[in-house]
């Protein structure tokens, strides 16, 4: 901190110790807040929705940046996916010790209901997911994958019926070239920060965030703008111009 002088010369004044009480709240807390349904009845009407409408609602709650990297995109157009965040990240590493052990430990830690988000780091010429993998994930209960990095067993993955959503495939395995260095702990994926057990939606259009907290007042709002566009789209039908369904209350 600083004061001016009478001469307007800024002198040093000593600063008192830098509080951070209330970032390491926002950043390193993980909410482990339950809900009043259960998860499985939360996955099953998120996977009715579509991502643009559950989006529009974040923006109502100025959460403008919770859409994940449009690189980042399904296998296949029809799959649809929803469940909680299991986060995992990795770095570029040619070293191998450990990284077996780890991966181990966890696919032990998977349970029912989440999605792994993987965290690549930027990585571009190696694998992070394939076949064992995704047999494994699903032996666990695991419902998707959202890989910010690549796959490989593609025909594999795809026999197996696992939605995942990635960013390059590529034969290269990942032993050698990544390591695991944390999983089940706040990550970033583009410009969304992510925490364990956040809700993770995705379709064709790419995946979303929805922060824990929020899952279910966002559900519910998205459940009825979808209502809603649904009345917007019989107004056109009916004949309706642009100026007359904007005076009802529609939207474009």
């Amino acid at each position: 901190m600083t004061q001016i002088s009478d001469n307007n010369e800024l002198e040093p004044k000593p600063a008192g110790k830098m509080n951070l009480e209330n970032l390491r709240r926002l950043r390193d807390v993980v909410d482990p807040a339950g809900f009043s349904v259960p998860e499985s009845d939360i996955i099953a009407r998120y996977e009715k929705l579509y991502t643009g409408c559950v989006n529009d609602v974040l923006r109502e709650l100025c959460l403008t940046n919770q859409a994940l990297p449009h690189e980042i995109k399904p296998l296949r157009d029809e799959m649809v996916l929803a469940g909680f965040a299991f986060t995992i990240r990795s770095n570029s590493d040619p070293t191998i010790a450990g990284e077996l052990e780890l991966r181990v430990k966890m696919l032990d830690e998977l349970r029912p209901n989440m999605v792994c988000i993987w965290n690549a780091n930027g990585l571009a010429d190696a694998s992070h997911w394939g076949g064992v993998m995704t047999k494994m994930s699903l032996k666990q209960g695991v419902r998707g994958a959202i890989i910010d990095g690549g796959i490989r067993d593609t025909k594999d993955i795809l026999e197996q019926g696992f939605p995942i959503w990635y960013r390059y495939r590529i034969s290269n395995g990942s032993l050698s070239r990544a390591k695991i260095t944390g999983y089940q702990v706040p990550i970033v994926v583009g410009n969304v920060y992510i925490k364990p057990g956040d809700l993770i939606f995705a379709d064709i259009d790419g995946a979303i965030v929805v922060p824990r907290k929020l899952v279910m007042p966002v559900l519910e709002r998205a459940e009825g703008i979808e209502t809603n566009e649904l009345e917007f789209k019989e107004w056109i039908e009916a004949g309706l111009s642009p100026e007359q369904v904007h005076d009802r209350g529609g939207y474009f």
